[in-house]
């Protein structure tokens, strides 16, 4: 008999940078396993094209603009959640930015801000508000996508690191905090994975050989490969799992690779 772990039918799910890359294959398989997703990102177009997809494949989903680094676009979509969904069971914060690829030393004012403003502010205020509405229906599931740039910085990657180190203890803090009104709260680390997000390090063809020749697995992940983890998290089947950092990156942390 097959199991129900990881059934999700009847939960309303909500997933930021959800138009492509990581996001849109997480939106996906959480619709194919019953949620009702809320396919969100910056620009509606792109997630309208995702959530088309999965209706015409048979789910259930929404489009949702939503930019987490803007404070009115975060309480737009929350009294939109409210309004016409009354719950929401799951969060996945996955939208982030990552303007600036340089040394450290010529960060520039701009990029610093905005990288903050969304892969912190953006996380954290989002957790929030997606926490107040499972505090009042008796629990819900957080997920962040982090980075393993949290556990060691990644070249060229300074303030990017900083931020997804940053969201590393926020989702333990968070855990921590909501344990008590049944929230669980957990962050998943990916590896080098194949997104336009990621276009600077597989463009240059010197960095990407250097990650490559330290992931034991010998090859980089696609973006469906991320899901598996974040289903795992947001399901019955992790029931007893909270504040947890999920590395997922073809073995390159565990062998001492970064």
């Amino acid at each position: 008999m097959a199991t129900e772990l990881f059934n999700l039918t009847g939960k309303v799910a909500l997933v930021t940078g959800a138009s492509r890359g990581i996001g849109a294959g997480i939106a996906r398989l959480l619709a194919e396993q019953g949620a009702q997703v809320i396919v969100s990102s910056r620009k509606l177009e792109g997630c309208k094209a995702v959530a088309d997809t999965i209706v015409d494949a048979g789910g259930k989903a929404e489009p949702l603009a939503c930019h987490i680094g803007n404070m009115e676009d975060i309480g737009k979509a929350f009294g939109h959640i409210r309004e016409h969904y009354g719950r929401l069971d799951i969060l996945v914060n996955n939208a982030a930015t990552n303007p600036y690829f340089g040394h450290i030393l010529d960060t520039d004012l701009g990029a610093f801000e905005k990288t903050v403003d969304v892969n912190i502010r953006g996380y954290f205020y989002m957790s929030v508000e997606a926490g107040k509405l499972m505090r009042e229906q008796g629990g819900g599931c957080i997920v962040n996508t982090a980075s393993i740039n949290a556990l060691q910085p990644g070249v060229g990657q300074g303030i990017y690191s900083i931020t997804k180190a940053a969201v590393v203890n926020m989702t333990k803090a968070f855990a921590k905090e909501c344990a008590p009104f049944n929230i669980r709260v957990n962050a998943l680390l990916p590896g080098l994975t194949r997104t336009n997000f990621a276009g600077a390090l597989f463009a240059d063809e010197g960095i990407y050989k250097t990650a490559i020749d330290h992931i034991p697995m010998h090859r980089h992940a696609e973006p469906e490969e991320m899901a598996g983890t974040v289903l795992y998290l947001v399901s019955d089947a992790s029931s007893y799992t909270t504040g947890e950092c999920v590395v997922v990156d073809g073995g390159m942390t565990a062998c001492g690779g970064i």
